[in-house]
């Protein structure tokens, strides 16, 4: 399926067959039909944004519930996502609950002069139960998360990084 072009978010790059790649959801139920990278919908004359998108498509239309992201959100997503993968490889198994409520930070991960917080999140009024439904869902994706982080990793090592 061809993802629209003529409206705000213009894609540049494009990834058109999601559908087929989109974790658990690959076995035809996405509604995720593209990703693209382009210019932002929200650039303002002389400011141009790039950013990422879901193409999310319900079977008759394109969905509003379509996601447009700048490319450092993105990242920071990224960021997230692989600290609290660690964090639960090696480190959550050591409390009760797998977290210590006392101390519910992870890490702070610097970023531009400051840090951003890696902290469970105690106003949760079920993360007791909440959390081990994280750990056991991270453990069964494993394999499925595992080699995009694989991949990941090859292609920044490709970069320099």
């Amino acid at each position: 399926m061809k993802i629209p072009t003529s409206l705000k978010h213009k894609p540049v790059i494009v990834s058109e067959n999601y559908e087929q790649v989109d974790g658990r959801y690959a076995a035809g139920t996405s509604d995720a039909k593209g990703l693209s990278l382009g210019l932002a919908q929200w650039n303002d004359r002389g400011k141009v944004d790039i950013s990422a998108k879901v193409w999310r498509y319900t079977g008759e239309k394109w969905s509003r519930q379509s996601e447009e992201l700048p490319l450092h959100r993105v990242l920071d997503l990224a960021i997230l996502v692989t600290r609290s993968m660690l964090y639960f490889r090696e480190e959550a198994y050591r409390n009760k609950n797998l977290y210590d409520p006392e101390n519910p930070v992870i890490d702070r991960v610097g970023l531009q002069g400051d840090a951003m917080t890696v902290a469970v999140c105690t106003d949760n009024e079920k993360i007791n139960e909440d959390i081990k439904l994280f750990s056991q869902a991270l453990s069964e994706d494993d394999e499925l998360n595992g080699e995009r982080l694989r991949t990941l990793s090859r292609i920044l090592k490709d970069m320099g990084y």
